[in-house]
């Protein structure tokens, strides 16, 4: 029996925040050292951030990336630690991971397989490190090794997937496990969708049964860089089960999550596989060897711990709620804004992202303590003495309900009581002149009166339009971010104002649909997220058929009657943008009949 003490560290790292970054990744290996840990993965670009984007072209961060790793080496004495960064090698750069042992660089893995779909650019500044290939470079007098490596410390052999490594069908995990690699480690940016955990621990545990290993997987966590939210979630699995699960969306700078593995029960269980061939040669081009002496351990029972939310009945609900209020936090934080601004209208979307915003306090305060949420928002001058979560509010969101000839005492109401309950600042602006103002102008500028019968859309939208420079200022004011309140649904059939309910800063909910958007409010009306209480007050906005209130009130106007019922308008949208689904001739008619 060999037991070995491995972690698995996430960490809420910015884009050049060097200090930042390398102080949070000092404080893992700390953590991760006081605990008797022997090996280590950190994830994917941690160092420099994995959202630096053209920025990774740039020498100068080439540069400062190494000097950083540099200053890092020293926590690493008695420990294996995996450190993300990118490499320039030959007029190319890659995106490797570097292995160091005792405080000395073993090798670089430079990744095989880039991330190129979806929000993910990688193959703009990386290049694919090809399969079976090694060199060296020399850097400040020392010689390295960069390539398709693995590494032999004291006894113990180590291989890395980086991220989309494992996503693809030919995993390098097959070859490694085949030149006896005993644990593969994946250092991953791998961002938050929904249902995309259970991808993970798929790969993850069909890695370590498969190949006959123990894996760890570190991710990174938080708003990185404004565009995506990581949501952390540490994983280590030793031959086909689940030793540690990590939490997901802290609010701490990191986390280590740690297991003790059994290097002798894998290599068994290897040769109990009758399909396994090891690749037997005598000489290992790949493999670097270096001493390290492993602490002698006890077998210990530890039981992965998934928080009681991620397998409750409502796991979508609960994560849309933490990913996106903490998604907030950081781009607060990191921006070093003084809070946020939302038009608040009454409806749906606007609430829920009143709402978030309340929850974004109510998770931190609850994982940091008041002080410790306080103290991250310490560049706001008095925030460390306010002394609730209501005062808090009052400082981080005001909400303005915008009115017009068209807007109803309904939405008015809806829009005090959400404001009231999530104790955001409430105020109140009369626009109703400024559409006026607009709509003479332009009617003395084309020689004719504006009318609901023919000029319909533009009457719409200038109410909407009209109320964008008053919350921007407001924002202005404040120093803070305006919210945009427009959803998935209706940005993909045109259903929303340019300036109007896209008008803002940040857009929380724009990949939310609104089928799902008001299934999550009645939700949090009477549910809530596990730990916290629901908000009753919602009820005023779900009691509501969804309008926008551009057209006069005897108009009785719906989005529902606007559009089509959001189930289906969804379902459309998903065929054709999702699934990339072409409709027939007849069906094609048929839509655009409904939507003219």
């Amino acid at each position: 029996m060999k037991l070995i003490k491995v972690a698995a560290g996430v960490v809420n790292q910015t884009p050049l925040a060097w200090d930042d970054n390398r102080n949070h990744l000092l404080a893992a290996i700390e953590c991760a050292k006081a605990d008797g840990v022997s090996i280590l993965c950190l994830p994917e670009m941690c160092i420099t951030g994995y959202g630096c984007e053209d920025a990774f072209h740039s020498p100068g961060l080439q540069l400062m990336a190494w000097d950083v790793l540099q200053e890092i080496l020293p926590a690493t004495q008695g420990m294996i630690v995996s450190l993300g960064i990118p490499l320039a090698f030959q007029n190319a750069i890659y995106n490797t991971a570097c292995l160091v042992a005792d405080g000395k660089i073993l090798g670089f893995v430079g990744k095989r397989f880039l991330a190129g779909d979806g929000l993910h650019y990688e193959p703009r500044w990386f290049k694919p490190w090809p399969e079976g290939c090694q060199v060296e470079f020399v850097r400040d007098g020392q010689t390295y090794k960069l390539g398709d490596l693995y590494f032999d410390c004291g006894g113990v052999r180590i291989g890395f997937e980086i991220c989309e490594d494992a996503w693809v069908a030919d995993r390098p995990g097959d070859k490694l496990s085949r030149r006896g690699v005993d644990v593969i480690l994946n250092p991953s940016a791998s961002h938050f969708a929904f249902g995309k955990l259970e991808v993970r621990q798929r790969f993850v545990l069909e890695g370590s049964r498969a190949f006959g290993v123990s894996y760890l997987y570190a991710n990174l966590m938080g708003n990185e860089a404004g565009r995506a939210i990581y949501d952390g979630g540490a994983l280590i699995a030793s031959g086909g089960k689940l030793c540690a699960v990590g939490p997901r969306f802290l609010y701490q700078d990191f986390h280590v999550t740690t297991a003790t593995i059994d290097i002798d029960q894998t290599r068994m269980q290897q040769a109990r596989i009758g399909s396994f061939s090891p690749m037997l040669s005598s000489t290992n081009p790949g493999c670097i060897t270096a001493p390290f002496a492993y602490p002698s351990l006890e077998p210990t029972a530890k039981i992965p711990n998934t928080a009681a939310w991620e397998i409750g009945p409502h796991i979508k609900e609960e994560e849309f709620a933490r990913a996106v209020s903490l998604a907030l936090f950081d781009y607060l934080r990191k921006s070093h804004s003084r809070g946020f601004v939302v038009s608040l209208s009454g409806g749906a979307d606007s609430a829920a992202v009143s709402c978030l915003v309340r929850l974004m306090v109510e998770f931190g305060v609850a994982e940091l303590g008041l002080a410790g949420f306080a103290k991250k928002l310490n560049y706001m001058a008095g925030m460390t003495e306010l002394p609730d979560i209501p005062s808090l509010m009052q400082r981080l969101l005001t909400c303005v309900y915008q009115a017009t000839d068209n807007s109803s005492s309904v939405t008015l109401n809806a829009a005090r009581t959400v404001a009231e309950a999530v104790d955001a600042k409430f105020l109140q602006f009369d626009v109703e002149g400024i559409v006026q103002s607009y709509t003479r102008m332009v009617s003395n500028g084309i020689g004719r009166e504006l009318t609901w019968e023919h000029d319909d859309i533009a009457l719409q939208n200038i109410q909407a339009r009209g109320r964008a420079p008053g919350v921007w200022m407001l924002a202005n004011l404040n120093g803070g971010l305006l919210l945009a309140t427009s959803n998935r649904s209706e940005a993909a059939v045109g259903y929303a104002t340019m300036d109007g309910d896209t008008c803002g800063g940040l857009s929380p909910i724009a990949g939310i649909d609104k089928a799902f958007l008001r299934q999550w409010l009645r939700w949090y009306e009477t549910v809530g997220p596990l730990g916290l209480a629901p908000l009753p007050a919602l009820s005023a906005v779900n009691c509501q058929a969804p309008t926008a209130e551009l057209r006069p009130q005897a108009a009785e106007q719906t989005d529902e009657s606007d559009l089509m019922p959001y189930p289906l308008l969804d379902a459309i949208e998903r065929a054709a943008i999702r699934d990339k689904r072409t409709p027939s001739r007849d069906e094609n008619k048929r839509i655009f009949k409904y939507l003219l």
